[in-house]
């Protein structure tokens, strides 16, 4: 069967989002530096991208490589795919509607307007946000830029996995983070399983967990300290043949191990990341995923659009 963004489709795409997009650096450190028992393990800090998150590679994409009209680009995003866009489409020049549910950070919903897009808060999820944006392309004829369940945005967020392996080859495992599953279905299709992709889940926003029992994406709990970033009800139909072809497994963490991630980060290294940035991190430090001898892990952190560390 073919998967929806292969490598080559990724390769083709990097180049054209590359002069617009930073390439994030990595920090190589140790498990032992958080008490753990010793092992190689590599960050990508995605965090550090423009506007905050990996979203910004998938919304290069769609407004580089697609035609959009006149009347600009719509969104629905939990925040940072609204960001995202709304931060391409300053960029471009082009005009930028982006609609966001309640559950959004006010950090977010600040980015967002900072970018001059025209911003909408609508309904408690990201689903109702989805709808609201499908109606306001339907009528304005803006170009509908999908979050996470389209072939642009899979294949620009897609760019992390291979940076990740030109800047990490050594690598053995790298763990991702999921939400709708466009950068872990971009990532695992980069690494078509040559390296192993573990995806991480918090447990009260399972939706991949859900989707690989059913064998189809399927709705799921949608609570989470992350919810913002990672729990729309369904992962994207598109990734989901490559999460069954190339993710190695799903792992859950709790909130409570997020939050502790978040702190430790920046306890530890002086980085800032929002709840979801920090679950696969969670995933290292609280025993969810737990690498054998030698292995050498990479961990995504993705993104920074968090008022943790504010100013007063």
């Amino acid at each position: 069967m073919s998967l929806a963004v292969s490598r080559a489709d990724i390769e083709r795409v990097y180049p054209v989002i590359a002069p617009h997009i930073r390439r994030t650096p990595i920090v190589a450190i140790s498990g032992a530096d958080f008490g753990l028992t010793p092992f190689p393990l590599t960050l990508k800090l995605e965090q550090l991208q423009h506007a905050g998150s990996f979203k910004t590679r998938g919304a290069f994409a769609n407004v580089l490589t697609r035609q959009p009209p006149g009347t600009g680009v719509v969104a629905a995003s939990g925040g940072n795919h609204g960001a995202a866009v709304a931060y391409a489409a300053m960029k471009v020049g082009l005009p930028a509607r982006i609609f966001v549910p309640t559950v959004s950070s006010p950090a977010k919903i600040d980015r967002i307007r900072s970018y001059g897009a025209d911003l909408t808060v609508i309904g408690e999820r990201y689903a109702e946000a989805l709808a609201a944006s499908i109606e306001w392309s339907k009528n304005s004829g803006a170009m509908p830029v999908h979050a996470f369940d389209q072939v642009e945005t899979i294949a620009g967020a897609g760019t992390v996995g291979l940076e990740f392996a030109q800047q990490a080859p050594e690598l053995d495992t790298v763990l991702v983070a999921v939400g709708g599953g466009g950068l872990i279905g971009g990532i695992a299709a980069y690494f078509e399983s040559k390296t192993r992709v573990v995806a991480v889940e918090p447990e009260g926003a399972p939706t991949l967990t859900e989707a690989l029992k059913a064998g189809h994406p399927v709705d799921a709990p949608t609570g989470s300290v992350a919810a913002d970033s990672l729990a729309p009800k369904q992962v994207g139909a598109l990734m989901f043949p490559i999460a069954q072809a190339h993710i190695d497994r799903v792992v859950l963490v709790t909130d409570d191990a997020i939050r502790m991630a978040q702190h430790t980060l920046w306890e530890a290294l002086r980085l800032v990341a929002e709840p979801g940035g920090c679950a696969a991190f969670a995933a290292i430090l609280y025993g969810a995923y737990q690498p054998s001898d030698g292995e050498r892990v990479g961990v995504v952190i993705s993104g920074a659009n968090t008022t943790a560390v504010s100013f007063q």
